[in-house]
């Protein structure tokens, strides 16, 4: 066989694929050369090739090409890798490499391998609505359940209140200002916010949006605040400070609350794109809140916003989000950092970039809605008969 003697090229590249669970993963390209050393990696580590598992193929064909109105024998290598019956552990960042005595090349695909479903989502808001719209609650002394939504800087907190409120809005709802980029805290002061039920007055649920969580004591939310929120001290327009918590002597303490002055729910708000890179000083914060918590009774869940900047699959459709397998690595990786069962974990996308309604990011939302309504109402139902010690 005849060879070319240049540095190795690519004419064509690999490209990024997606395929399902037990599918076969497909890659190729081709060298502009031949007498090529050929490697794979994936995720960067040499790819070993496992019997009845992977077929990797180098070929050396000739081809004629036109050069100066005449037409020339040339030499190509193409090199192709086929992997039987994916599953979620094929998936990653595979690299071809060349090498001949001029030089090296090397171009790399993300393979994205789907799951099998491994949670449902109701993908159709005009069903889920209404039972949200026609809930009640089992305690005349609430008129409604209160949510604290706590968690970083920048992740989305004021963005969920404004989701929620978009979907029962129906249209873009911003009156809950969002912070833009992460950075120092936007929201300084203790804020409620109710959701329009229509016509028909107001939903029975209230969110609380607080300043974020910060790096350092002095920074950010502090942790007896929260703690003072969770069991009804604080009332609405406090303002917070970094440097002290609240004091009993402030016009802003409630100093006997009641259950329905109490949060019925903590709502943990975490990135999807974030989470790991969450220091311990972080991480300590929020499962000290959570412990608090968990010694009043209060149900905790964890709303992991920001999906779509997280995992390419659900960027590119959202409905394939209970598929991926890059989001099930980050509720797990979630569950351990925060503690509490992945179940209590809802992966979401907050209105950012869109200017319209969207029935997906709606879907999502209100399938985590619908589970939160229940856990704090099962709170309120619980306590009415219980009673409540203040500190």
């Amino acid at each position: 066989m005849g060879g070319n003697q240049s540095k190795p090229e690519f004419n064509t590249v690999l490209g990024d694929i997606t395929v399902g669970n037990g599918e076969q993963i497909s890659l190729s390209c081709e060298a502009n050369n031949t007498g090529l050393t050929v490697t794979w990696e994936k995720d960067g580590y040499e790819l070993k090739c496992v019997q009845n598992k992977h077929t990797m193929e180098q070929n050396e064909i000739e081809t004629e090409t036109e050069s100066k109105d005449k037409k020339v024998k040339v030499w190509k290598t193409k090199c192709s890798l086929k992997i039987q019956n994916a599953d979620e552990r094929d998936q990653g960042n595979y690299t071809i490499n060349l090498e001949n005595k001029l030089g090296t090349a090397s171009c790399s695909a993300m393979v994205i391998v789907e799951l099998n479903e491994w949670r449902t989502v109701q993908w159709n808001q005009k069903e889920m609505v209404p039972s949200v719209k026609e809930f009640k609650i089992d305690n005349d002394q609430v008129r409604e359940l209160r949510f604290l939504l706590y968690g970083p800087v920048g992740v989305g907190k004021s963005s969920t209140v404004n989701t929620i409120r978009t979907i029962f809005e129906g249209r873009p709802f911003v009156n809950c200002l969002a912070e833009t980029a992460a950075g120092r805290s936007f929201t300084k002061t203790y804020e409620k916010y109710g959701i329009a039920n229509g016509k028909e007055g107001m939903l029975p649920l209230a969110f609380h949006d607080i300043m974020g969580v910060e790096k350092g004591e002095s920074a950010g939310v502090r942790t007896d605040d929260i703690i003072n929120a969770m069991k009804g001290h604080i009332t609405e327009g406090y303002v917070f400070h970094t440097e002290f918590p609240i004091i009993e002597k402030d016009p802003k303490y409630r100093r006997n609350p009641s259950l329905s002055d109490r949060i019925h729910c903590l709502v943990s708000v975490v990135g999807a794109d974030k989470i790991t890179m969450m220091g311990k000083e972080f991480i300590n914060k929020m499962r000290k809140v959570r412990e608090a918590a968990s010694g009043m009774g209060i149900p905790q869940v964890v709303f992991m916003t920001r999906v779509d900047l997280a995992c390419p699959l659900t960027k590119g459709n959202l409905k394939k989000i209970y598929r991926s397998r890059k989001i099930k690595e980050l509720m797990n990786t979630c569950s351990n950092l925060l503690g509490g069962p992945t179940n209590c974990i809802f992966p979401l996308k907050n209105y950012h970039d869109e200017t319209h309604m969207n029935e997906e990011i709606n879907c999502l939302m209100l399938d985590a809605l619908t589970q939160i309504i229940h856990w704090a109402h099962d709170y309120v139902v619980t306590f009415s008969t219980i009673p409540i010690h203040n500190e």
